[in-house]
């Protein structure tokens, strides 16, 4: 069946997404007419600002915009009148925010509508209902420790997730690679948090690894959304395999290679083979069963492992299968 690249919350934001990247080098930046005044961001709100009067003073522009700081200091705001945060707060403890076209920037976005999702590990479903429905600029509203990385180790332990608390946390990251532009979106209750760079480290790792063959054959053997294996793709590899054993991170990774221009054949819902296209095929598998899929040597297997997993064993099942292994770290 073909692959449906809908989002989940029924609107149309992959739709919408791909109409911003088109005017991405000014969708961030304030007109002549924007506030530009930002905030201290470990001093407490009230020593900067009267809070009686931050509704009046940082109302959005008529294009639409709102610096980041005065979106921060709003959110902040009903916090404290929801008793979540105080008078000493700082807006620093309202939470990280995730634009849902993430992009590198040399200065503070300013933020239209649905352009942002709010990561808070202190908030509740009041609270978060309020942020949503009174600052237009909030997406989504996620419950989580950043500290936490999202998803799943192995097939022994249990996932880790954020709570999605109100509104959508579907966002796209924009990485610029050796060949071209990817976009990889993500539902980010579901998937691990990565911050665009203007250098993506990993991607570096592979392309070095990569420029030793010519058209090499890749097993991405923990693909999270496929930002790796969708590179290798675009750089010219014959064949990828992509692999996770958290679902949600290999079904993304078929929405993303869609959303690059991979058609995609959705098969099912389950582990085992879920998706393939003319020259890859994604797994939702163990690392270790791979090998009961797979009958052939790969020029090149990746490991990006879980943060703290000793991917020791990972690697000797991977090299059974591969005849060179990075470990991207």
């Amino acid at each position: 069946m073909d692959m449906d690249i809908s989002c989940t919350c029924g609107k149309d934001c992959i739709e919408s997404s791909a109409k911003v990247m088109k005017s991405l080098n000014i969708h961030y930046l304030p007109c002549k007419n924007c506030d530009t005044d930002d905030l201290e961001k470990f001093r407490p709100l009230n020593e900067q600002v009267e809070l009686n009067d931050i509704n009046d003073r940082w109302k959005s522009c008529p294009c639409g915009r709102r610096h980041l700081d005065h979106v921060m200091a709003h959110i902040l705001m009903i916090m404290m009148e929801e008793k979540l945060r105080d008078g000493n707060s700082t807006l620093r403890q309202v939470g990280t925010p995730l634009l849902t076209i993430g992009c590198p920037l040399k200065g503070p976005p300013y933020l239209l509508k649905d352009s942002m999702v709010l990561l808070t590990d202190h908030i509740n479903k009041k609270c978060s209902l309020r942020v949503y429905e009174e600052v237009p600029e909030v997406k989504g509203v996620l419950k989580g420790d950043m500290r936490v990385t999202v998803g799943v180790k192995d097939s022994e332990s249990l996932p880790n997730t954020y709570q999605l608390m109100a509104g959508c946390d579907l966002r796209c990251d924009i990485l610029e690679t050796p060949s071209g532009q990817i976009y990889i979106y993500k539902n980010q209750g579901q998937i691990h948090l990565e911050f665009p760079k203007p250098l993506n480290p990993k991607i570096t790792a592979l392309y070095k690894t990569f420029n030793k063959y010519q058209n090499p054959s890749i097993l991405d053997c923990t693909c999270g959304p496929g930002t790796l294996g969708i590179f290798a793709l675009k750089a010219g590899a014959r064949k990828v395999v992509f692999n996770d054993i958290w679902y949600p991170a290999a079904e993304m990774t078929a929405i993303n290679l869609e959303v690059n221009g991979f058609p995609v054949n959705f098969l099912k819902q389950e582990p085992g083979l879920i998706a393939e296209g003319e020259n890859f095929q994604v797994y939702c598998a163990d690392i270790r069963d791979l090998k009961s899929f797979l009958d052939e040597k790969f020029d090149i297997g990746v490991i990006d492992p879980f943060p703290g997993v000793d991917f020791t064993e990972l690697s000797h099942s991977v090299r059974e299968m591969c005849h060179e292994v990075i470990i991207i770290q």
